[in-house]
């Protein structure tokens, strides 16, 4: 039978379980896909242990993620487009990714073109759109500087990588493991020092000139930080610290404000021509679910974890 992820509780990674279910079928206006990879993201890891239970609660058995990417095997009544057969990178508000079937609206797909592999077009939709979405909140103009926050992250490198084409300077907070990489994207990288204030002081030391820009995906007092190099609120974008956003007055937009297949069709489009390029750090087959959300959980993570359905 197909398979798929599911907990019927809040908890650590020991609630996940993968289940067999029925195969879905498509609304008039829906495409089944059969999923071929499926990628992991940290806002999952919050929903899963109830902590976005205000915001985003759970109904069990819960499913689990929005990436994917697969083959088109069923089409509702109301499709023209795209056909069975199809090769297509999408996403499903559903949490229900982590599937050997979803069933999808069709404008929730683009296709997926042969030069972006099946690991890459199944972990791009949240990563990307977030990014996307990020970089242009902040407005970057070319020869200015920005700097991101968790910049080896999944967001965050795609982040950086969106910023360079725009001829943007940018200033990339990670850890040292990460800096050659980051360095090889363009970037400046930026140690973790001793805290945020040895953040700070590098910031400081590498833009004497000051920080025009701040896109935070990390949280924990960036938004904060940011203020304290002088950045204006219109130009700083936390993907992540809500309540700094409310109180500065900075933006806070994140995947939501880019979901749309045109923008999945825009970046694949971009990695074909090799302009940016999504760094996948592992992959696992989806009984090992569990430990692909163990390593996601640790800290300084470079770029994607993506599960294989098959």
């Amino acid at each position: 039978m197909p398979r798929a992820v599911r907990y019927d509780r809040y908890g650590a990674v020991d609630v996940l379980y993968v289940a067999d279910v029925a195969r879905p079928a498509p609304a008039a206006d829906e495409v089944v896909v059969e999923v071929v990879a499926a990628g992991l993201n940290p806002g999952e890891i919050g929903v899963r242990e109830g902590l976005a239970h205000a915001i985003w609660p759970a109904t069990f058995p819960s499913g689990q993620g929005s990436d994917l990417a697969g083959e088109v095997v069923a089409v509702g009544s109301a499709v023209s487009t795209p056909t069975i057969g199809a090769q297509v990178i999408g996403f499903t508000n559903r949490r229900a990714a982590q599937a050997d079937y979803v069933a999808v609206p069709a404008d929730q797909v683009t296709p997926k073109p042969a030069a972006v592999g099946w690991d890459v077009a199944g972990s791009l939709f949240v990563a990307g759109t977030t990014a996307y979405a990020a970089v242009r909140a902040v407005g970057a103009e070319p020869g200015e500087t920005v700097a991101v926050s968790a910049a080896a992250g999944g967001v965050g490198s795609l982040a950086v990588q969106l910023l360079r084409r725009q001829g943007v300077r940018v200033l990339a907070v990670a850890g040292e493991a990460n800096h050659e990489w980051l360095a090889s994207l363009g970037a400046m990288p930026i140690g973790y020092g001793e805290g945020i204030k040895g953040v700070e002081e590098q910031l400081r030391a590498a833009a004497p000139e000051g920080v025009d820009a701040f896109i935070d995906t990390y949280g924990s007092g960036y938004v904060e930080l940011a203020m304290r190099l002088g950045v204006a609120p219109v130009r700083i974008n936390t993907i992540i610290d809500f309540p700094a956003a409310k109180k500065f007055g900075t933006k806070s937009d994140g995947n939501m404000a880019a979901a749309r297949a045109d923008v999945l069709a825009e970046l694949a489009a971009l990695i074909t021509e090799g302009a940016i390029s999504v760094a996948v750090s592992a992959t696992y087959p989806v009984e090992q679910v569990r430990e692909a959300y163990a390593e996601l959980a640790r800290p300084h993570s470079r770029g994607k974890i993506v599960l294989r359905m098959r």
